[in-house]
């Protein structure tokens, strides 16, 4: 019956002239790879009514004289980045999916949008009238109304969109040690630092069945009963399965933000025509950020070179030095202080009892004594350097060397599932200005995000912010 549906709808969608493209044709592919999980029928449905506001999204993404001018002089700055490649299956997630083809189904490579027709769900979804898509397009349109708020998933069912209870998720057969290694690993980064529980509980009446599907891919938010996250040939990575977990505890992407084009510029020239509607933003009526900054550094920002047909730049950050941070492997703490915000965990801690938190941390919900703190800082207090390898130096007239060798140089190309962070700190006196010049790095780890390796500088006086990452 799943065949003879599928088939009915390639069908109905040819007759239209969908099929009849170079980009139709890639779709089948993509359709005739999916097995028994996603409903072919759904995400050709979605796919074809994005792919439909192509010319209008590649009209709103090309820039205007002035702006070509400024993407201009970024380039400059920027100059030739090299990108090495490392693993065969893809150094991320829009690379490994987009290797397999299923990208080419989801929503911005990796989402799967819910899709309802009249008040039956295509998607096994409890939860009412979650229309994602039909919301997506209608900011593609620029069209208002009471609608979905995101980056954090916030619409007219909040809150029953949390999982308020704690995360409940399962391993299908198809989990293979390593996916079940670097979930649990992801799920313990966001667990650690906000009031959501996770718990492996095949009973619950709603969980996450993680499993072993073509690509890496996740629904957005709690759905209802059973939705699925894939962690596929080469997903195996805890960034990549922090991402994911990302999605289905409420995240879509950074670079989807109403706000973006403050903080990136798009390139559409570089894009791969058929992933031009993939760059969709949201509005002001559809995306909450509870006033959070936007920070290069999150996890849920793709990399600058996303999408790209020629390997130039995609996404170019108006800090060029940012250009390297995009597509981080980390957790960033204003994604932690957002989804503490989102999940209502902030209000655990009484501000007059609780911890009195320097450098812009936050107490934590767990233990209102102690705090959350940015990255580089650590202690009860954020007032000390964190544990563990690094130390701290007294900048000096004259440069001083510092030659760090973080990893094992005899592993061979396979990534490590933990990383290993050494922190610094160089002070100065009061009004002093530190110099610090990269002299250089291991080659061959080159690539979007400082994935494999990479040094993080931090400069702006707001320190919650991620640094400038180098890896070139």
């Amino acid at each position: 019956m799943r065949l003879l549906l599928l088939l009915l709808v390639l069908v109905v969608c040819a007759s239209g002239g969908f099929f009849d493209t170079k980009f139709g044709q890639k779709i089948k592919v993509a359709i005739g790879r999916i097995k028994t999980t996603l409903n072919g029928t759904t995400l050709l449905a979605i796919r074809e009514k994005i792919h439909g506001l192509k010319e209008k999204i590649k009209e709103k993404l090309t820039l205007p004289p002035e702006q070509k001018a400024i993407l201009s002089e970024l380039m400059k700055q920027i100059g030739i980045i090299k990108k090495d490649h490392i693993l065969p299956k893809g150094d991320s997630i829009e690379e490994i999916n987009e290797k397999n083809s299923i990208g080419e189904l989801l929503y911005q490579g990796d989402i799967v949008l819910t899709k309802s027709v009249g008040k039956l769900p295509l998607n096994p979804i409890t939860i009412e009238n979650r229309d994602q898509v039909d919301e997506i397009v209608e900011d593609a349109k620029d069209e208002g109304g009471n609608r979905t708020k995101r980056q954090a998933f916030r619409d007219h069912n909040y809150p029953r969109t949390l999982w308020s209870n704690g995360v409940n998720f399962f391993f299908d057969r198809s989990a293979s040690p390593a996916v079940r290694s670097v979930f649990m690993k992801g799920a313990q980064l966001w667990m650690k630092d906000t009031c959501i529980d996770f718990r492996e509980n095949p009973g619950a009446p709603d969980r996450i069945r993680v499993f072993k599907e073509d690509g890496c891919w996740s629904f957005v938010g709690r759905l209802g009963g059973q939705q699925d996250l894939s962690l596929g040939d080469g997903c195996e990575s805890v960034g990549t399965a922090a991402h994911e977990i990302g999605h289905a505890i409420g995240f879509f992407h950074t670079q989807s933000r109403h706000d973006r084009d403050n903080f990136i510029t798009f390139n559409v020239q570089n894009v791969k025509p058929d992933w031009v509607d993939q760059f969709t933003k949201q509005t002001t009526a559809t995306n909450e950020n509870y006033g959070i900054p936007y920070d290069y550094g999150n996890i849920m920002h793709y990399g600058a070179n996303s999408a790209s047909y020629n390997g130039q730049p995609t996404m170019v950050p108006y800090d060029p030095k940012y250009i390297e941070t995009l597509g981080s492997p980390i957790i960033s703490f204003y994604e932690l202080l957002m989804l503490n915000q989102h999940y209502g965990c902030m209000k655990r801690c009484d501000p007059s009892r609780s911890a009195k938190c320097a450098m812009g941390g936050f107490p934590h919900p767990r233990d209102c004594s102690r705090c959350i703190c940015p990255s580089g800082y650590g202690g009860r207090l954020c007032d000390q350097r964190p544990s563990g390898c690094g130390q701290v130096y007294q900048a000096t007239a004259s440069y001083q060397t510092l030659t760090d060798e973080v990893g094992n140089p005899n592993a061979g190309q396979k990534p490590r599932e933990d990383m290993d962070m050494c922190n610094y700190w160089i002070t100065a006196p009061a009004g002093s200005r530190i110099e610090i010049k990269l002299a250089g790095f291991s080659k061959g780890l080159a690539v979007d995000g400082c994935q494999y390796a990479g040094v993080e500088i931090k400069t702006h006086a707001d320190q919650r912010l991620t640094g400038y990452r180098y890896s070139n």
